[in-house]
């Protein structure tokens, strides 16, 4: 059964990004105040500390600033986890500023979603942010993700 467009996010919306397969996620800073429209159904949070509590049901990773992911198999159990729930519901995927943990995720989304792992970074950069994937290591995950 397929969610009505009215259920998901809007395209143009910011921080929107939408995958080759159709499917939007929302990418955002949780420094930033929340996006006008509607809210997520389900958030995907990368943070060296747990974040602030929701209404919405999420999932947090602990991934401090700057660096990578503290358990690589759970962060990439919750990737396949917000890619499938992008089809149905609202997903957006966070962290404190949206460019460097959020983009790296969102990056390995698009490999998930069938971008080539070495062609992931440029393509959220042109779809989402110019400055999304800060470090070259987290360029490096992107690269050898899946």
């Amino acid at each position: 059964m397929t969610t009505p467009a009215h259920h998901l996010w809007d395209p143009a919306a910011p921080g929107i990004l939408r995958l080759p397969s159709g499917v939007l996620v929302r990418g955002r800073g949780l420094r930033h105040p929340m996006p006008p429209g509607p809210e997520p159904t389900y958030g995907l949070y990368l943070l060296g500390r747990r974040p602030p509590t929701v209404i919405w049901e999420n999932r947090w990773l602990r991934w401090p600033d700057f660096r990578l992911p503290t358990d690589r198999e759970a962060t990439a159990e919750a990737f396949r986890e917000a890619l499938a729930r992008a089809g149905e519901e609202r997903v957006e995927i966070a962290c404190g500023g949206g460019r460097g943990r959020t983009g790296t995720a969102l990056a390995c989304l698009a490999v998930l979603d069938g971008v080539a792992a070495g062609e992931a970074v440029a393509y959220v950069r042109e779809h989402y942010s110019r400055h999304a994937v800060e470090t070259p290591w987290q360029r490096r995950y992107v690269a050898t993700f899946g």
